[in-house]
């Protein structure tokens, strides 16, 4: 057990700068492109009607500026975990305020999205939480609130 321990750790030691960074840009990247996805750009102005029609349907006041908001929000979040590693390179306070702030505007959004599209989920017995991309998305933006940069 000892022998393939150390055996790994050889293998696996030159590889732990680069890990914490699998989870931060799989984080930043989807966060960004599932804003990205709803901007009101001529090809994608189908996913932005959706939801506001959406929205107007649950009686969410003032549905354009809340979508916006989404919209802006998830890309933002998504560009400030990825930025907050990297200026937390060359200054290490502000990328690990950056990365806090950033997880928890993923917690936000992603709390709302759980509680306003999802609800059902916690209404019974179902599985589908726990097996989603929203609670991944959750967890994630958790772990990077609470620890930042460290």
């Amino acid at each position: 057990m000892k022998k393939i321990n150390s055996t790994l750790d050889k293998i696996t030691n030159p590889l732990f700068n680069i890990v914490p960074w699998l989870p931060r840009l799989a984080l930043g990247i989807a966060f960004f492109f599932h804003g990205y996805g709803k901007l009101p750009a001529p090809f994608m102005m189908d996913e932005q009607h959706r939801m506001v029609t959406w929205f107007e349907s649950i009686f969410i006041p003032m549905p354009e500026l809340w979508v916006n908001l989404v919209i802006f929000g998830e890309m933002a979040a998504g560009i400030g975990i990825i930025l907050g590693g990297v200026v937390g390179l060359f200054a290490s306070h502000l990328g690990h305020l950056l990365t806090r702030l950033s997880g928890l505007l993923v917690v936000i959004i992603m709390t709302c999205a759980l509680y306003i599209a999802h609800s059902d989920w916690f209404t019974s017995l179902s599985t589908k939480f726990v097996t989603s991309e929203q609670m991944f998305l959750l967890v994630l933006g958790i772990f990077f609130a609470i620890r930042g940069n460290k």
